[in-house]
């Protein structure tokens, strides 16, 4: 058995059942290796490293399980960088396998020779290290595999060409030999009974309570129900944390921040108490005031624990566990004023969404080419989206509900990752329908390659719709409102405007499902055209770039800023002008609540 033999046994020790990659020569063994192991762990050949690593990414949000992906030296194992960041920042469990060059050829500039220890450094802080022998094995690949797991984090194991081809032998009972073993404990942390009691006199002492779930609440959906209900709160949910609880339920205001709603806004504006549960959502401004409120944060890594709020109490510790202790010394609140309010809020808020996607634009809203597939979403559907606008619309338009999940790229926010997550998703429950909501820009950055990936793959798939909604605008559409929004300058055509593509035909070239929708009265047939497919679908919505993605919260400056650049002439500044109008009007209507025009809030 050689070297890369024991990789692959040992992978599938790990249970790992699939590995996304991209041959090259500095893996040449490990794909021999392959050959001989009848592809178990299965080999998963993406167009580019970097959607092996998004792939693999895709794959460890919506499996719990660790992603594996593998690279060749040099420039593959630069390529999957991106990729191996998003699982960094978003704290998923990636193991990267990366060849090198030989160990006679380190040292002497050769080709592809890159110093991959110092170049992974920072992705793979936790552990990454280079094997040189054998008997440094099976210890690397599972001190790998147990930290990406109980860090949530990257880790890297380089491995030489040579060292790739040497006959393996185990580290044996001797000094300086390191044996190792299989298997990650499961645990479930509680914090300290005196701090769990200084939290709940916080919480109990509180009137007015908002809770803010992240994505490391999502084991303890029903516990964060039992305690919204107990104390009467309004939940909101960082964008990573949008599948956590059900968007049906009354008191769940939906996203918070750059891309969230009025309603959740209004609840970090108006509570006097803050109890945030697994997020690391970075926005301070949309939280409340710093003297505003009295917090406490639960969170089970001690390193993310105390950041963007002064929380009085921290406690370190599992979701699911931490609520279950707290709950019995937190004191019953009547649904008063409070609660009705967040439940009135959050149901015009949805009218508003609603109403805004009605709004008429050339040729099709992009809102409503969202908005309309919220009723005809299948209750197990996994969602995708990729960076953007069209993350705006995921992130308002789309509830979930039943066991639907659904990703982005949270922190990092990469443009990318919408079609890889979701062909990651599809291999960790090939029985269930995926969705990737991608805007042109990504489309044509690298999404479009990665159609040819799913085009491979769909046949093992037991349910065989993985559908791409692309958002042809033929802008960079996000950032042409980051632009009108905060510098207040107009549209910057050479650096906005991109080539109309013919997704769909590429889509039917390769013996895909493809159609282009370019009225709104098709937009519905086409979702359920999609839904119906026999195969991977691509729908082309052509829709208007003229609507505004500015936040339902969006402040005087950002509002002024945007009129700014009509009269430095942008481009479309009529259009821009229209849309905006007509979209913030849907949200003033006759017989609902007025805003005020202060700064933070609507005008």
């Amino acid at each position: 058995m050689k070297v890369s033999d024991y990789v692959l046994q040992r992978l599938r020790e790990w249970d790992v059942d699939r590995v996304f990659a991209y041959a090259g020569d500095g893996i040449n063994s490990l794909l021999a290796a392959w050959g001989r192991a009848e592809d178990k762990p299965q080999f998963i050949q993406a167009r580019h490293e970097e959607m092996a690593a998004f792939e693999a990414v895709g794959y460890a949000k919506f499996s719990g399980r660790v992603g594996v992906c593998a690279s060749t030296s040099g420039p593959g194992a630069i390529h999957l960088l991106n990729g191996l960041y998003d699982a960094k920042l978003d704290h998923v469990p990636v193991v990267a396998i990366v060849g090198q060059t030989n160990r006679s050829a380190m040292g002497g500039s050769y080709q592809q020779e890159v110093d991959l220890l110092s170049l992974y450094k920072d992705v793979a802080a936790d552990f990454c290290e280079m094997v040189t022998v054998p008997e440094q094995l099976p210890n690397v690949i599972d001190r790998a595999m147990r930290t990406a797991y109980a860090k949530r984090t990257v880790t890297a194991i380089i491995i030489p060409a040579d060292v790739q081809d040497l006959d393996y032998s185990p580290p044996t009972h001797a000094f300086k030999m390191v044996p190792s073993s299989l298997g990650m404990g499961r645990y479930a942390p509680v914090p300290d009974e005196a701090d769990l009691g200084r939290a709940a006199d916080v919480i109990n002492e509180g009137e007015k309570v908002a809770i803010l779930v992240g994505q490391g609440a999502r084991g303890a959906r029903a516990e964060v129900e039992q305690l919204a209900d107990h104390l009467g709160a309004g939940v909101a949910k960082a964008l990573l944390g949008k599948d956590v609880l059900s968007d049906e339920l009354p008191y769940v205001t939906g996203a918070i921040g750059l891309l969230g709603t009025r309603p959740s806004y209004e609840l970090m504006q108006e509570c006097d108490t803050l109890l945030m549960i697994g997020s690391s959502f970075p926005y301070t401004q949309f939280m409340p005031d710093l003297d505003q409120a009295r917090a406490v944060q639960i969170d089970i890594d001690p390193f993310m624990i105390g950041l963007r709020y002064p929380f009085e109490v921290n406690l370190v510790g599992d979701a699911r566990t931490t609520l279950n202790a707290l709950m019995p010394m937190l004191k019953r609140k009547k649904h008063g004023a409070w609660r009705k309010k967040i439940e009135k809020d959050t149901a015009r808020w949805w009218e508003v969404m609603q109403r805004r996607a009605a709004v008429d634009a050339e040729p099709i809203n992009p809102e409503y080419a969202i908005h309309a597939l919220d009723d005809l979403l299948p209750d197990d559907v996994m969602i995708s989206a990729d960076s953007g606008s069209s993350a705006n619309w995921y992130a308002r338009h789309l509830r979930m509900r039943g066991s639907m999940r659904g990703s982005l790229s949270g922190n990092l926010a990469t443009m990318g990752p919408g079609v890889p997550y979701a062909i990651g998703a599809k291999f960790a429950h090939p029985d269930r329908p995926a969705i990737a909501l991608v805007g042109d820009g990504a489309m044509q950055m690298n999404n479009m390659a990665e159609l040819i990936t799913a085009a491979k793959f769909w046949p093992e798939w037991q349910d065989p719709r993985l559908i791409v909604a692309v958002l042809n605008n033929q802008d960079l559409n996000q950032v042409t409102w980051e632009m009108r929004a905060m510098e207040g300058a107009p549209q910057f055509l050479p650096s906005q405007g991109l080539p109309d593509v013919p997704y769909a035909d590429f889509a039917r070239s390769i013996g895909l499902g493809g159609v282009r929708v370019e009225k709104p009265e098709d937009v519905v047939g086409a979702w359920q055209r999609a839904l119906a497919a026999d195969r991977p679908f691509v729908i082309e919505f052509r829709t208007d770039p003229n609507v505004p993605p500015i936040p339902p919260h969006a402040s005087l400056d950002q509002i002024e800023a945007a009129a700014s650049s009509v009269l430095h002439g942008d481009p479309d500044r009529v259009g821009m002008v229209r849309q905006g109008i007509k979209s913030k009007m849907q949200e003033m209507l006759p017989g609902h609540r007025h805003h005020d025009d202060r700064p933070g809030s609507e005008g």
